[in-house]
């Protein structure tokens, strides 16, 4: 088992069940999950993780775009999004963020190990 946390932010129930299930078969350890971006940020100061995974569509008054930025800025921890918006101005504006990684759903062990691989290690 690896040592590395990660923090899902995924708000649907579905989605974010087949990707706890494939971080841990991939050998990581899932701190928590939050399905907006108050709950992400209230999991990032109390976890501490080493990677997020985040969605950029979130219910709640701030997006995953908006949520990544502070997290980046605030407390320097890698983002990858995860999302089935990859459109020209999502794109553009999860481009701004500079994220550290970027996977478009559905995706599958392979993606993760590939995107998570490249940051953390």
């Amino acid at each position: 088992m690896s040592d590395y946390a990660v923090l899902l932010v995924e708000d649907d129930d579905i989605i974010a069940k087949i990707a706890e299930w494939r971080l841990k078969n991939l050998g990581y350890r899932v701190c928590g999950r939050a399905v907006t971006g108050a709950e992400a940020m209230e999991m990032v100061v109390n976890h501490k993780p080493d990677l997020v995974l985040m969605d950029i569509n979130l219910k709640g008054e701030i997006d995953g775009i908006e949520t990544a930025k502070m997290i980046k800025r605030g407390f320097n921890i890698p983002v990858i999004y995860v999302t089935s918006h990859s459109d020209g101005p999502t794109l553009e504006r999860a481009r701004e963020t500079k994220p550290d990684g970027f996977i478009v759903k559905p995706f599958d062990d392979n993606d993760l190990r590939v995107a998570i691989g490249l940051v953390l290690k």
